[in-house]
């Protein structure tokens, strides 16, 4: 009988692709689990105007873990559009299933490892070693947003905020609004995971990054939970970083952080950029992980165009498998995993396109699981 149920959500578009190179590995290492296909991403939207059905989140509660490819993901009147005739002008609104999931299933923490590979010539530095803690669920994505805003909405605002006044001539359909929401009870939740993970993994600072000279409720309250979890961490220093100042020292001293932690955008801005600092998406794994169950994937998109191709690199894959390995205590698998794909990029005879050769997505699955 099978250790573990996995759920398999390939998703769209070159998600298929990434996904068989994982399988190529997990085979590899012979892991003990039954993986269970789950329906998701772009046809199902189309087809059935949900991208994430229920039946797929029925198999998620029946699962210990999912393994996620890639999705598409399009504004609000371009899906619409792309909806299947019979269902178009029904009152289905398109959004985002990872977003969903990780809101449904309180999947509160997003943590993307962003490491340097020795040997990999995308690299900006060969010394950046970032961990990324980013709060899933809640601040400006929690999807509190209306457009035309309801008038009982705007009265409401407007006996609340004297600076609403600035606007009282504007029609309600040409205003829109989203809401930055965020609890003490969230903020508090993603700073200590990060101070845990500093302090376990031996990185020296942690670094809360936000705004709270501009937006000062809810930025105030990221940065006053952040100095009172310090305080219970007398072996990790905090540093106190704005959002736009942490885009520059990113590129000029990347070298200097470890723990970095944000809310939701915020968090979602670095974590690319950071991607960047250590190859691009294609290296940029990432684990969207709860109390009970977690979803790891790739932070790059479907590349459509590249669906099929196996043309993609599929190394952020294969780190966010070796994630998925560590989260169910897999630790020796995981760890030998890692050190494969360090092997594979040190050695430099596989290298996909990106990385300026012409070896395919399984190419480099194969030489990973060589070396295993």
């Amino acid at each position: 009988m099978p250790k573990y149920k996995i759920a398999w959500l390939p998703g769209d578009g070159v998600g298929h692709d990434v996904m068989e190179a994982a399988r190529i590995v997990l085979d590899r290492i012979g892991l003990n689990a039954e993986y269970i296909h789950g329906d998701i991403g772009w046809e199902f939207w189309r087809t059935e105007g949900d991208p994430l059905p229920e039946r797929t989140k029925e198999l998620l509660r029946k699962t210990d873990c999912a393994l996620f490819g890639a999705i598409t993901s399009k504004p609000k009147d371009e899906a619409a559009r792309e909806l299947v005739p019979e269902l178009q002008g029904e009152g289905y609104v398109y959004v985002s299933p990872i977003v969903r999931l990780r809101q449904e299933f309180d999947l509160h923490t997003n943590l993307r490892p962003c490491k340097a590979y020795p040997g990999n010539p995308l690299n900006y530095r060969d010394d950046v070693d970032l961990v990324i803690f980013r709060e899933n669920t809640e601040g400006l994505y929690v999807g509190l947003e209306w457009h035309p805003v309801p008038e009982g909405l705007w009265s409401a605002i407007s006996a609340a905020h004297e600076k609403a006044a600035r606007f009282a001539g504007t029609p309600r359909d040409e205003m829109a609004i989203s809401v930055r929401l965020m609890t003490k009870f969230g903020c508090e939740r993603i700073i200590r995971a990060a101070f845990e993970y500093a302090a376990n993994k031996g990185y020296p600072t942690v670094t809360v990054v936000e705004k709270p000279n501009v937006l000062r409720e809810t930025g105030g309250l990221m940065v006053r939970t952040a100095r009172e979890a310090a305080a219970d961490y007398p072996g990790v220093e905090l540093w106190e970083t704005n959002i736009d100042a942490m885009c520059m020292w990113l590129i000029k001293n990347p070298q200097d952080y470890g723990v970095l932690v944000a809310e939701n955008m915020f968090g979602d801005i670095i974590s690319d950029e950071a991607a960047q600092l250590v190859g691009g998406l294609g290296f940029a794994c990432s684990g969207n992980i709860g109390d009970e169950y977690a979803v790891f994937e790739p932070t790059h998109g479907s590349a459509p165009k590249y669906a099929g191709q196996y043309k993609v690199n599929p190394t952020a894959m294969l780190l966010a498998t070796r994630m998925m390995l560590d989260w169910l205590g897999e630790t020796d698998a995981a760890a030998a995993l890692e050190s494969a794909v360090a092997g594979v990029i040190a050695d430099g005879k596989v290298r996909t396109y990106d990385m300026g050769g012409d070896s395919s997505t399984l190419d480099v699955a194969e030489a990973v699981a060589e070396r295993l």
